[in-house]
């Protein structure tokens, strides 16, 4: 059996040429600091120990690429004494003091020049802290109200104050009044997030992907985002706020349920279609009911109401009054006959001329 020889270090280059997440590290009291006399392209490739949680084969479970340069790694030789056969068991993150930058041509640093972006504090994800680096303290700029740039630009953009549609009062042409239906306004809730360490569990990948994980008491909460901004979050008292910062698809290949037991407002800056029955088949009606001691009200601020029938009638029951009020004119044209039964009484006032033209007028 192998003597178990363990080495801390870090890692130098990830561009694993057979892509099995497998990284070059640099160790320390085994490898010598010098870049010249043992570069990068020298060292062993290690591999990365897995958790049960990844199987290891065939793509299953959590890849393991998510080590870059710079990040400091412990493991052991599984060949001894040897040692070109490095197993990463873990990561250790820590405190750095200061940048790659002064040193990124030396060993033991990253050569991207890139990690450790923050220096002066923990290494761990400053949405699980929820703490205030020492270096930007000394700045008077929102990191002062929390502590992630993902936070900085949600409340920066937060959608707010958005119309909802606002029906005016009418008078009706029998002299009752059309009752209005006044809009308000609805905003974007704003971030939940109020995480206590260590209660966070926070996945975050280099270009600025995140997912949270927020146990925080009587703070839960789950939220999701892509690096535009892009978001789902669900907050503690079970509030759902989707945001899509470009085009949103949906496509559902079978029935579509939704039930609302409270209100539903929409508010659409562009266009609106609705097509229904694309596929000509029987009985896919397109019906709306609305429930008893409520009114159905379209209004049309400036513009035209066209409802047109390719084929077809057009029907309409009142079950009560018929009232129609006309600011302009008002022109019937019939291609056929045209007929009225009037089981009551009719009357017909005219300010101006009345004329009638017929092929044969029947008063009776």
């Amino acid at each position: 059996m192998a003597k178990f020889i363990h080495f801390t270090g870090i890692v130098e280059d990830r561009h694993d040429p057979h892509k099995a997440g497998r990284v070059r590290v640099r160790c320390l009291g085994f490898h010598s600091d010098n870049k010249i006399a043992l570069p990068t392209a020298d060292l062993p490739w290690a591999q990365p120990l897995l958790p049960t949680t990844a199987s290891g084969i065939s793509g299953l479970g959590t890849t393991p690429t998510f080590m870059v340069n710079g990040t400091w790694v412990f493991g052991f030789f599984r060949d001894g004494e040897t040692m070109q056969q490095p197993v990463i068991l873990g990561t250790l993150p820590g405190r750095p003091s200061e940048y790659s930058s002064r040193w990124y041509d030396k060993a033991f640093y990253d050569g991207s020049n890139i990690y450790p972006k923050y220096i002066g504090e923990s290494d761990m994800n400053r949405l699980a802290t929820n703490e205030i680096a020492w270096t930007e303290t000394i700045i008077p700029i929102p990191y002062m109200k929390n502590p992630h740039l993902s936070l900085l630009i949600r409340d920066a953009t937060k959608i707010s104050s958005v119309a909802t549609a606002d029906f005016n009062s009418r008078t009706n042409a029998d002299n009752s009044v059309m009752a209005a239906s006044d809009g308000d306004t609805f905003s974007q809730p704003p971030s939940g997030y109020a995480a206590i360490y260590p209660y966070n569990k926070v996945l975050e990948t280099e270009s600025g992907h995140i997912q949270e994980f927020d146990d925080t008491p009587k703070l839960e909460r789950i939220h999701t985002r892509h690096r535009t901004g892009t978001s789902l979050e669900w907050l503690a008292d079970g509030d759902q706020v989707n945001l899509v910062k470009k085009d949103n698809h949906q496509y559902i290949t079978r029935n579509d349920y939704h039930y609302i037991e409270g209100s539903s407002d929409i508010t659409i800056d562009g266009r609106h279609k609705v097509y229904i029955n694309k596929s000509a088949s029987l009985d896919n009606h397109y019906d709306i009911q609305v429930g008893a001691n409520a009114n159905l009200n379209i209004q049309v601020d400036s513009g035209d109401v066209n409802v047109v029938t390719r084929v077809g009638k057009v029907n309409v029951n009142a079950g009560g009054d018929y009232n129609l009020k006309v600011g302009g004119n008002y022109t019937l044209s019939v291609d056929g006959s045209h007929s009225e039964t009037i089981a009551g009484a009719r009357t017909e006032t005219v300010t101006g001329d009345n004329t009638k033209t017929g092929k044969t007028i029947n008063l009776n």
